[in-house]
């Protein structure tokens, strides 16, 4: 009689135990809470630091080209943090059993592949650009400054930079920008790749195929 009463006990302490502990579905659910988040918060601050630069370096001079200025690159990070954003505020269904979460999270993830490239191509055109004004030989002409990589050739290409009245700000101010531009842009791909790296590893490297085994009791779904 002892011995059953503390097996049934012990049955009982055995099934509060596992009512009280947080299902998977919860523990799932709190990791890709967090995650986006961060992730969003993280893209949008670097999104407006890389387009606030930018504008910076448009207002040293007007005649800058946009891949000198890519306030685009920010803006394009900016729309993908607000994505995520969404991704946050969706509710978490297992399997990704709702269209929404899952059209949302594929974009989410093509958008940080693109913003990973665009972020590169940033770093690439910033790290051309500094490298060449570093080695800018620059002459006041009015209102404009003229450029060369090398004074002494009568045939080297001339770079005007229109309103600027003092070339320090472009031998200075504008080589310094193009080094935070570099900076900011190499954070921000890395940012994307970690991003697109943890929606593949969590759940892209299988696809939910919609095929239900069911039983009387539990219901289980089949992932391909």
């Amino acid at each position: 009689m002892g011995q059953g009463q503390k097996r049934s006990s012990d049955k009982k302490e055995g099934k509060k135990k596992r009512d009280e502990s947080p299902a998977p579905g919860d523990r799932k659910r709190c990791r890709g809470c967090c995650f986006p988040l961060l992730v969003a918060l993280l893209q949008l601050l670097l999104g407006v630091a890389v387009t606030a630069v930018a504008f910076l370096m448009l207002a040293i001079s007007p005649s800058l080209l946009t891949r000198e200025t890519p306030h685009w690159a920010g803006i394009i990070l900016c729309l993908v943090s607000i994505l995520g954003f969404i991704l946050y505020c969706i509710t978490y269904l297992p399997d990704e059993r709702s269209s929404m979460q899952f059209i949302v999270k594929l974009l989410y993830f093509v958008l940080c592949t693109i913003g990973l490239v665009v972020s590169l191509l940033v770093v690439a055109f910033a790290g051309h650009h500094y490298t060449q004004a570093s080695a800018f030989s620059c002459e006041q002409s009015g209102e404009d400054c003229v450029c060369t990589l090398d004074k002494d050739d009568p045939i080297a290409r001339p770079f005007t930079y229109e309103g600027v009245t003092d070339c320090g700000a472009i031998t200075e101010t504008l080589t310094l920008y193009f080094l935070i531009q570099i900076v900011l842009n190499l954070v921000q791909a890395i940012v994307c790749a970690v991003a697109a790296f943890i929606l593949w590893k969590d759940r892209y490297q299988v696809f939910f195929a919609g095929l239900q085994i069911g039983s009387s009791s539990t219901q289980q779904w089949q992932k391909v």
